[in-house]
C-alpha cells in the first residue's frame, strides 16, 4: 500500500507543484485548498504526513493544527509557509509542527524533508504503547505486559481508536462514526455493549480501569 500525503494550500500553482513532485516520488497525494474536510480525511484515510500552509482562508494553519493536536490527531505535520521569520517558525513548532519549510522552496529539499519525516515517524508509529498495552501495527496484534490477547475484529478497531486517542473524551456518537462502518443502522447502546465486552476481555478482574465512563458524555481511555 502506498504512503498517503495530505497537502493543504490555497495557492493552486503551489498545490499542483507539490502534488506533481510527490506523486513522482511514489506517494499517494490528497490535496485541499482549505481546512473544511481535513478532519473527515484524517478519520477516513491513513495519512502518513500533512503538508500545511499557514495563510489559509478562514483560519491560520498553525492554529488549525494546534486544534487538531488538542483533539488527539497525531499525524506528523510539515508547515510550508511564506511566514519565514524566526518567531513565525518557532510559533509553527510550538503549534504542533514537526518540520518547517519556507516559501519559495526547493523541490529537492521538499522531497528530502518529506522522506525523512515519514521514515522517522513510521518507525515510531509501528508500535503503539499505552500503559501496559502494546499494539503492533505490522501484524495488528495487541499484547498486555508482553502477553498476546485475542480480540474480535470490532474489539480491535475499538481498542485501537481508544489507544490513538488516549485521555481524549470520545462520545458514543463519535465512536459509532469511527468504528462502525454502518453506523447509521446502529444505536448508541451498541457502543455500551461493545465497550463492556472489551473491558471484560482486556481487564477481566476490573483492576486496571483502562476505560472510564463519563455519564452523559462518553468514554475516556487512560
Amino acid at each position: 500500500m502506498n504512503t498517503t500525503v495530505l497537502i493543504v494550500d490555497d495557492e493552486e500553482d503551489i498545490l499542483d507543484l507539490m502534488e506533481y513532485t510527490l506523486s513522482k516520488e511514489g506517494y499517494d497525494v490528497i490535496t485541499c485548498v482549505d481546512t473544511t474536510n481535513i478532519r473527515d480525511i484524517l478519520d477516513e484515510e491513513e495519512i502518513a504526513l500533512l503538508l500545511m500552509d499557514r495563510n489559509l482562508p478562514g483560519v491560520e494553519g498553525s492554529v488549525f493544527v494546534a486544534s487538531l493536536r488538542e483533539e488527539g490527531y497525531n499525524q506528523p505535520v510539515i508547515y510550508v509557509s511564506a511566514k519565514d521569520s524566526n518567531d513565525a517558525i518557532l510559533e509553527g513548532f510550538e503549534n504542533g509542527g514537526d518540520d518547517y519549510i519556507t516559501k519559495p522552496f526547493n523541490v529537492n529539499e521538499l522531497k528530502a524533508r518529506v522522506k525523512a519525516l515519514i521514515k522517522r515517524t513510521q518507525k515510531m508509529q509501528d508500535v503503539l504503547k499505552v500503559r501496559d498495552i502494546t499494539y503492533q501495527r505490522s501484524d495488528k496484534k495487541f499484547s498486555i505486559n508482553g502477553q498476546a490477547i485475542k480480540v474480535t475484529h470490532l474489539e480491535h478497531d475499538l481498542l485501537l481508536e481508544f489507544m490513538k486517542n488516549q485521555k481524549v473524551l470520545l462520545s458514543r456518537e463519535t465512536l459509532l462514526e469511527r468504528v462502525w462502518s454502518d453506523s447509521g443502522s446502529k444505536q448508541l447502546k451498541t457502543v455500551n455493549v461493545a465497550i463492556k465486552r472489551l473491558k471484560e476481555n482486556i481487564d477481566p478482574k476490573g483492576e486496571k480501569n483502562y476505560l472510564q465512563a463519563i455519564r452523559g458524555e462518553g468514554y475516556i481511555f487512560c
